[in-house]
């Protein structure tokens, strides 16, 4: 934790800061290792402080050594008095996770003290997660339990799954199973759509009971140490149709085509064209219509980003998914998404569920 929170205070100059507020949970637990729901961190060269309520004053010694830990209350006045202490003329917030309403209070609060009248507000976003984007050993292995458990709810859910199970049935089982096999919780509301649903590549689960032959797609993640992972398959109850067989192949051929080629240096878009020229060339390039892939960390949604025309750099021990898709209205959809890691030589699959 001490080498990221020395990364950023390096970065202060970069930004003509004196002082950083960390407000995003992320950001947070990233730079001091405290996973409370509430809290900031004020980080300044030579000062590191994290300040949290009542209910997490004991949780935040134990999990941030590297920080000081102060019990506050509601208002800011142990804000105005970290400037003061520590001569901050520009601080920088967190524009991407402070609401408009929790801005106006602040500014309010800096004007009403006489002593902080050369103090201004500096739009800081991105500046954590900029450090984030490439993950170390210790965020590598959380990123691999949390993939692990999904990988093996996957494989033990979907032998199981029987025509007339609802689309519901589905989820909560796969759920149950990823925290059985060692989630915290899940990184985002699990997704089972069937037939027709899967045309929709966010279809929430309903009570659609699944019919032999007709693609049911599942995506879902755990989380684990706070980290996520975000997987989805493509199966069929009894034997699939000729369509099923033919976007199926397809849509594996193109994502195979993206994590064997893919190399450091590479832009986001660059990346996605490797797995969209191959849908394109199908004769089905209307019909996948989101992105390639994203980062994935402490967000299940996260840089660098794998679209049309990113120009996000992809570089060593950067994670990400590859997740084409092809969605057809009134029979359904196929998408099939690993999580990789990109390494000197290209991207290795961090996700191993059967294809």
């Amino acid at each position: 934790m001490k080498q990221r929170l020395d990364r950023l205070v390096e970065r202060l100059p970069e930004k003509e800061l004196d002082a950083i507020l960390i407000s995003a949970p992320e950001n947070r637990q990233y730079l001091s290792g405290f996973t409370g729901s509430a809290g900031y961190l004020f980080i300044a060269k030579g000062t590191a402080v994290l300040l949290t309520d009542s209910r997490y004053t004991e949780q935040a010694t134990h999990q941030a050594p590297d920080f000081k830990v102060v019990q506050i209350r509601g208002g800011w006045d142990w804000l105005l008095g970290l400037l003061k202490e520590n001569g901050v003329q520009r601080l920088g917030f967190e524009s991407q996770n402070m609401t408009v309403a929790t801005y106006d209070r602040l500014i309010e609060a800096v004007k009403e003290d006489s002593g902080l009248d050369k103090v201004s507000l500096v739009a800081a976003s991105g500046l954590a997660e900029e450090l984030r984007i490439t993950k170390d050993k210790d965020e590598l292995a959380s990123l691999q339990k949390a993939i692990d458990a999904s990988d093996q709810a996957m494989e033990a859910v979907c032998p199981t799954i029987r025509e007339g199970m609802t689309e519901r049935e589905v989820a909560w089982r796969m759920e149950m199973a990823m925290r059985e096999f060692g989630a915290d919780g899940l990184s985002f509301d699990t997704i089972v759509a069937a037939g027709p649903n899967g045309a929709m590549a966010h279809h929430m689960p309903s009570d659609k009971s699944i019919s032999k032959g007709e693609p049911i797609v599942i995506d879902m993640g755990a989380r684990v140490d706070g980290y996520c992972s975000d997987i989805t398959r493509t199966v069929v109850v009894g034997e699939p149709d000729d369509t099923f067989r033919k976007v199926y192949d397809i849509v594996l051929g193109a994502q195979l085509t993206a994590i064997n080629t893919v190399r450091p240096g590479m832009s986001g878009g660059e990346c996605d064209e490797l797995s969209r020229g191959v849908i394109a060339e199908a004769g089905y390039g209307d019909n996948f219509g989101h992105s390639l892939g994203h980062g994935v960390g402490l967000a299940v949604h996260e840089n660098p980003r794998v679209a049309p025309k990113s120009t996000d750099p992809l570089e060593p021990d950067m994670v990400f998914t590859v997740e084409p898709g092809i969605y057809i209205t009134g029979w359904g959809g196929i998408r099939i998404e690993d999580i990789v890691v990109l390494g000197e030589n290209g991207a290795t699959p961090l996700s191993k569920a059967s294809k």
